[in-house]
This record gives structure tokens, C-alpha cells and sequence, in this order.
């Protein structure tokens, strides 16, 4: 019987802790949501459920006479599947280099990128901005995408190289008697299994530039360039600027390719999250 109450008192708890958990996470996405339909522009008089709930916030967001928002929305998506498909195949080659191979300054590559993980690229700011107005890149996405890459590549790198690591070496020694070369087993026989982590990479790598608003800020200048963190900054950052929910419903939709991404690569996150902090 004690048993029996213990197991039903520690249920009791992990559904309160569950419940709890819920409300600090679903609270503010809902009450952002209801805002984006509040018909006026303040958000002091927003609920989660307005009572005259109205589209018209997104309709503006769409019309490109009245706003931005859809230049700002296409930079954003370039810049992040630019970025993404970049951080991938980097990441999955320096990975593989150093999964497999065995040659000098190995063990210290994988100390320093331990280290330069560490580092945000916010650190570097002043570097990042003079090594772009050297080479010409200041007011470019090109510059935008070459940072977020570069940033993506040393964590990312660890990673895959311990995933890669619980890849039986038997697979690449059996092709290679069969003939393959080192690319055709990196690519026909690694990295078909290494979806799941590639999965992983792609969505943290897809994420950065849309979450990202320092770099972004300091890099670009004219209107038609800017990204959709700084666009939504602008929106409401000058003297008079006021439409905070037209950029509620603006921050709305910023989540959409983000949920697409992860639905669609959803069945590989589990395997890849825990299986990539095998050392090696």
C-alpha cells in the first residue's frame, strides 16, 4: 500500500512539474499570438483571446506598400539555407577528417575547436566588422554567411566527429576491398548513417540567422538588406514607431520555416542529440 502511494505521489508530482513547465513555455507564445490579432497598435490592452480579433496586422505585413517585411523575410530565409547547406558540408567534412584520419596536430585541431566553441561571435565583433570593411563586405549577406558558418563549424565539428565515431570502421574497410576511394565511402557509406546528426546540424545552423541580431545590426546599413531581426528592430525603434503588434504578428511568423525545418527532420533528432558526445 505505501508503495502504491509513493509511486502515486511521484506521478502526482512529475505531472504538476510537467503542467507547470507548460504555462512558463505556451504563455508568452500565446499571448504574443493574441497580440498579433489585437486591432490597435498598443500592447498594454492585449490578451491571449482578443475579443475583436483581426487578420489585418498580417495582411500589412504582406503588402509590400506598407511595409518591408517580405524583403526582410526572403534575406533571412537566403541568408539561412546559405548558411545551413555551408555548415553542412564543412562540418561533415573536417568531421570526417578527423574521425578517421590519424595525422599531426589532430588531438590539438579538436582542443582548439573545443576552445573556440567556447568563444561567441559577439566577442569579436570588432574584428569581424574590420575584416569586413577590408574586404569590401560591409552591407553584404556574403559577410552575414561567412560569419554564421564560420561560427557553426568548430561545435558542430565535435559533434559530428562523435557521432561519426560510433560508425563501425568494418563498413569503410570492407568497401575499401571492395575498391572504394575515401570520397566514395564518405559519401555512399558515412553519411547516409549520419543523417541524424546532419539533421541536428542543420537546424541549429538554420536557426542562428534568424535568432541572430548583433551581427546583423553591425554589418548592415540600407533598408533593403536587412534582415528580419533588424527590420522588426527598426519597425519600432525610431521616434515614432509604435506598431508593436504589426511587430508581434511579424515575430508571429518568424516561426513558421523554423517548425517546418523540425517537423520534417523531427524522427532523426533523437538519435543524433544523444549519440554526439561520444568521445573519441
Amino acid at each position: 500500500m505505501k508503495r502504491n502511494r509513493g509511486k502515486t505521489l511521484q506521478l502526482t508530482l512529475s505531472y504538476l512539474v510537467i503542467a507547470v513547465m507548460c504555462v512558463i513555455i505556451l504563455y508568452p507564445i500565446l499571448w504574443i499570438v493574441g497580440s498579433s490579432l489585437n486591432p490597435g497598435n498598443s500592447l498594454s490592452g492585449s490578451s491571449m483571446i482578443p475579443s475583436d480579433a483581426t487578420f489585418k496586422h498580417y495582411k500589412e505585413l504582406f503588402n509590400p506598400a506598407e511595409s518591408d517585411y517580405l524583403i526582410w523575410y526572403w534575406n533571412t530565409l537566403k541568408i539561412c539555407i546559405l548558411t545551413m547547406v555551408l555548415s553542412v558540408i564543412l562540418v561533415c567534412l573536417t568531421a570526417y577528417s578527423f574521425s578517421r584520419f590519424r595525422f599531426i596536430g589532430r588531438k590539438n585541431g579538436l582542443m582548439t575547436f573545443l576552445i573556440l566553441q567556447m568563444i561567441p561571435n559577439f566577442a569579436a565583433l570588432i574584428a569581424i566588422y574590420a575584416l569586413a570593411n577590408l574586404t569590401g563586405l560591409i552591407d553584404t549577406h556574403l559577410s552575414l554567411i561567412l560569419v554564421y558558418t564560420g561560427g557553426a563549424i568548430p561545435m558542430n565539428t565535435y559533434l559530428m566527429k562523435g557521432y561519426l565515431d560510433t560508425i563501425p570502421r568494418e563498413l569503410d574497410e570492407s568497401a575499401r576491398m571492395d575498391g572504394a576511394g575515401n570520397f566514395r565511402i564518405f559519401w555512399q557509406i558515412v553519411m547516409p548513417l549520419a543523417k541524424p546528426m546532419i539533421a541536428v546540424i542543420c537546424l541549429f545552423t538554420f536557426i542562428t540567422p534568424f535568432t541572430d541580431f548583433i551581427l546583423a545590426r553591425i554589418l548592415l546599413r540600407t533598408d533593403e538588406k536587412l534582415t528580419l531581426a533588424v527590420g522588426l528592430y527598426e519597425m519600432i525603434s525610431d521616434q515614432f514607431g509604435n506598431e508593436f503588434t504589426l511587430f508581434a504578428a511579424g515575430s508571429v511568423l518568424i516561426a513558421v520555416p523554423i517548425s517546418i525545418l523540425f517537423l520534417s527532420l523531427q524522427k532523426y533528432f533523437v538519435s543524433g542529440l544523444t549519440a554526439g558526445g561520444t568521445k573519441g
